[in-house]
């Protein structure tokens, strides 16, 4: 562990500024949702224009996750999802929150993002996990192995060999020191032989206490699912401060947290739109995973008593209501964990639904309008 130590990036890269009259900065994850009744195609237009509408408002990154076998969710390829980003946006940073290692030889995953990064320099993230993002047959299907706990459980060499391959350093003698990640992590400028760094740098994910205490010893900004782990939050965090040790990448820990928000024009909308990602949810979590119910649909469904009870949980870690309302759940949020970012994802049926919400959380924040 201690060989993993990358000169990625320094940290005024990673940290943002507070746009309007936000605590933190504010970013975006999109999950590339497909509702019922949609197509993949209309949901992957309607992330670019979340990611368009993010920039144009001051939100400090778009990032999308892995997942598969999910008819939902259409992003099972976040390096070509950010690719046709890249090529629709200008500022805004991009990256995956994240890209699931051991799915993935990881000298693929250093030329994926070294592409990136020569495509949109100095505007890539790689957030990686640890997680398969999938049920075991599909995890096996996508690995080619039946061993599917080898992943998790190597996932700190895999961490290795993947910053080796980025930074291009793997040892003489080393069985891959004659391998190179292309594009690699030094590029030549305009004016000639000069060479200068250009990589993406590299956060870990979590939604338990394993990433967010080897964040800490690698010294590594971390990213915490609070949207599906809200019970594990301030202890993964504190477990991750406490492990801290300053690094070439940050001298102070950074912590980002992904926070399920949705705001509409009053409370009842706000509460049909999120009851559509709930009911979703209950599905995969049921083994019936499934596109994403219309408000309708959410509404008429006849929950029993324990399906009742798991989405009115579900519910209660939802940041919604109006615009205000989501500032100060957001604002509160930010206070009780320390968070030094807010990363928002908005799950709903439409994507109408969820541009707005974007809108009406930059307009309750007074972020800018370019």
């Amino acid at each position: 562990m201690d060989e993993i130590r990358g000169e990625q990036i320094q940290g005024d890269e990673i940290r943002g500024t507070a746009r309007g009259t936000a605590p933190v900065p504010l970013s975006v994850l999109d999950l590339v949702t497909v509702g019922q009744g949609r197509t993949a195609s209309q949901a992957l237009r309607t992330g670019v224009e979340i990611a368009q509408l993010a920039e144009r408002r001051g939100f400090h990154r778009y990032w999308v996750a892995e997942h598969h076998s999910m008819p939902g969710v259409a992003s099972s390829s976040p390096a070509v999802i950010l690719a046709h980003t890249a090529a629709r946006t200008e500022r805004i940073r991009l990256g995956s929150g994240g890209v699931m290692l051991p799915n993935h030889a990881p000298l693929v995953i250093a030329e994926q993002f070294g592409t990136l990064e020569a495509m949109a320099p100095g505007r890539v993230d790689l957030g990686l996990g640890r997680a398969p993002g999938t049920d075991g047959a599909t995890a096996a299907a996508l690995r080619r192995t039946d061993r599917l706990n080898e992943g998790a459980d190597d996932f700190p060499q895999q961490l290795m060999e993947l910053t080796r391959f980025l930074d291009d350093d793997f040892p003489d003698g080393h069985p891959y020191a004659r391998i190179h990640a292309v594009p690699g992590p030094v590029q030549a400028t305009s004016e000639g032989g000069v060479q200068s760094p250009a990589r993406p740098p590299i956060w870990l994910l979590g939604s338990s206490g394993f990433s967010a205490r080897l964040a800490g010893v690698l010294g590594l900004p971390f990213a915490f699912a609070h949207h599906f782990s809200a019970q594990n939050t301030v202890p993964a965090l504190e477990l991750y401060r406490d492990s801290f040790k300053p690094s070439t990448v940050l001298d102070a820990p950074y912590a980002l947290i992904g926070v399920a928000a949705l705001a509409a024009d009053d409370e009842r909308e706000a509460r049909r739109q999120v009851l559509t990602g709930a009911l979703s949810m209950l599905r995969l979590r049921s083994g019936r995973p499934g596109l994403v119910p219309t408000p309708e649909e959410a509404e008429a469904y006849a929950f029993s008593p324990m399906e009742r009870e798991f989405v009115d949980n579900w519910l209660v870690n939802i940041v919604h209501g109006t615009a205000d309302e989501v500032r100060s759940g957001l604002d509160d949020l930010a206070k009780r964990t320390g968070a030094d970012e807010l990363m928002i994802t908005a799950n709903a049926h439409s994507g109408e639904a969820r541009l707005h919400s974007y809108g009406l959380i930059a307009d309750a924040y007074g972020m800018p309008q370019s």
